[in-house]
């Protein structure tokens, strides 16, 4: 076998590895990544680097090379519609453009979705969103990666909310580097969304065409907006966000559960003097956290979640703090009319995604709460998986027209993506009880927050800010494919056999009822109660 040959057999069994990992992380799909070193005007230097990872097969570079999954039948194209212009509506729609597949996407307000980046804060990009981006449209996440802010690099982590104390610190910078991935970044979501936008194209956006229902049968499947239009296509795919019309018009009208906690964001035009050492910091108090981030360009960008009745209106003069120094102070930097005000609305988790033709991504299928930073990267890590199974579909040859194919495809992609959003959405609500269940005199090993550990590498300590409890716990650290360590520990002084799980740096206590029903799907054996 010639050496060209035999780069590429290793290339496609790497690339097999990686789609058939329900944990995969896209570690190994850059074929570059880009290192950057962050001051206080943002982005200043750009180097590139060769990647050892990278993976040179026909479908992951495909996008990047203009090559069309499509070219060889120029009558018939692959009908997308998208019911939504958000991230993930976008990104979506931006893969199957580079591909030469036939996408419309139906926003009902452009203006609202770009505004309401001001109202959800800075989005976090982790290393596999960023990844992903890379694979799809590599000029499109230079300008994202060149407009946002590298946090990566620096001190990011959790600390108290009102001595600013840290409790502990996330190591995000060498994960990304070991990898050959991108740092994670912060960046405005109003930026994200234009450089998507433009990315994507006016032509093939629809503004104010809301989609309020769909009908479909053996051959296709049309959407309806609320003037009346149609527009028949071969998928649709809901991208439509936690309201989603097409998710009601699937399973039924069922409303979104209010998590009890008010977010006030804000955007100030200041540069405090820790930002060449901090990125991204969250400050607990009780019934209260503050997430404070620089974004670069002489910004710094905050949310506050606050436990109040949804519908709350502010007294005259706003709320008293008993807040660290560095909240005071960047709030103080704020103008009001730059403050802003949402309830936060969650869902449970569902575990079918779609019928026949049509299916669903990003908060549509599976709202994230906000404190792990990983709803914008789900939403994106689900467009390249229902990319990847497109493609596919087209390679095979199948006929476009057969409901029972394409039904089969979409299916494919749910349950490859299923695994991996469950583990997610179950941290993320986990991580939001143990964030706001702080108390002013709480300290770790004996607090409320005693449930959050360090593990070190050599599997023998348990440790959270150098209080070290070897001689009372058992860690197993399980690697399942996504190169993110996720570990159960047991607590064995008094027998109390507790459980806690990190993802993925932080370790949360597990239910009973979660623990009889994640813990089993994750690989591990779970002891019946006596």
């Amino acid at each position: 076998m010639c050496k060209k040959q035999a780069r590429k057999a290793k290339s496609d069994q790497l690339f097999s590895f990686l789609i058939k990992s329900p944990m995969a992380t896209f570690h190994c799909l850059s074929s570059s990544y880009y290192h950057y070193k962050n001051c206080n005007t943002g982005f200043v230097d750009f180097r590139y680097k060769r990647s050892s990872y990278a993976v040179r097969c026909e479908r992951a570079s495909c996008c990047n090379q203009g090559y069309s999954c499509v070219e060889r039948d120029e009558k018939r194209r692959l009908r997308i519609l998208i019911a939504g212009g958000g991230i993930g509506g976008l990104v979506l729609a931006l893969a199957a453009k580079h591909r030469g597949y036939d996408v419309k996407v139906f926003e009902k307000d452009l203006s609202a979705v770009r505004g309401e980046g001001r109202h959800r804060g800075p989005i976090q990009l982790l290393s596999s969103a960023l990844a992903v981006l890379q694979v799809i449209d590599g000029n499109v996440a230079k300008q994202i990666m060149e407009a946002g802010c590298v946090t990566g690099d620096r001190i990011n982590g959790v600390a108290d909310g009102v001595s600013g104390k840290w409790f502990i610190k996330f190591n995000l910078f060498n994960h990304a580097m070991k990898r050959g991935l991108p740092v994670t970044s912060v960046i405005c979501r109003m930026a994200l969304q234009d450089i998507l936008l433009n990315g994507v194209g006016l032509d093939i956006v629809r503004n104010k065409s809301k989609v309020v229902d769909f009908i479909q049968d053996s051959n296709k499947v049309t959407v309806i907006l609320e003037d009346g239009q149609h527009y028949d296509g071969d998928v649709l795919v809901g991208a439509d966000g936690i309201w989603s019309k097409v998710r009601s018009k699937l399973f039924g009208q069922e409303d979104a559960k209010y998590s009890d906690y008010t977010c006030y964001s804000g955007l100030a035009n200041f540069v405090p003097p820790y930002v060449d050492s901090i990125g991204y910091r969250v400050f607990l108090g009780l019934n209260q956290y503050f997430v404070a981030s620089d974004v670069g360009n002489g910004k710094m960008q905050w949310y506050a979640f606050h436990k109040e009745p949804p519908n709350n209106t502010d007294p005259p003069r706003g709320k008293s703090l008993n807040c660290a120094c560095d909240v005071v102070e960047l709030i103080s930097e704020t103008q009001e009319d730059m403050i802003l005000r949402r309830d936060i609305y969650d869902r449970d988790m569902i575990y079918t995604w779609g019928v026949g033709r049509v299916t669903l991504l990003g908060d549509a299928a599976h709202p994230m709460q906000p404190n792990l930073g990983q709803g914008g990267c789900m939403a994106i890590e689900d467009c390249y998986q229902l990319i990847l199974e497109l493609d596919e579909f087209v390679k095979s040859g199948l006929d476009f027209q057969q409901s029972n194919e394409i039904s089969t495809m979409l299916r494919r992609y749910e349950k490859k993506r299923m695994f991996r959003v469950s583990t997610v959405h179950a941290a993320s609500r986990m991580a939001s009880k143990a964030l706001t269940a702080y108390r002013p005199y709480m300290e770790f090993g004996s607090g409320s927050l005693s449930v959050i550990y360090v593990i070190s590498k050599d599997n023998q300590t348990v440790s959270s800010c150098g209080t070290c409890f070897s001689t009372n716990f058992h860690a197993a650290i399980h690697d399942l494919d996504d190169g993110w360590p996720w570990i159960l520990v047991k607590e064995e002084q008094k027998n109390l056999n507790s459980c806690y799980l990190q993802w993925p740096h932080l370790c949360f206590e597990i239910s009973p009822v979660l623990r009889k029903c994640l813990l089993p799907v994750m690989g591990f054996q779970v002891k019946q109660e006596q």
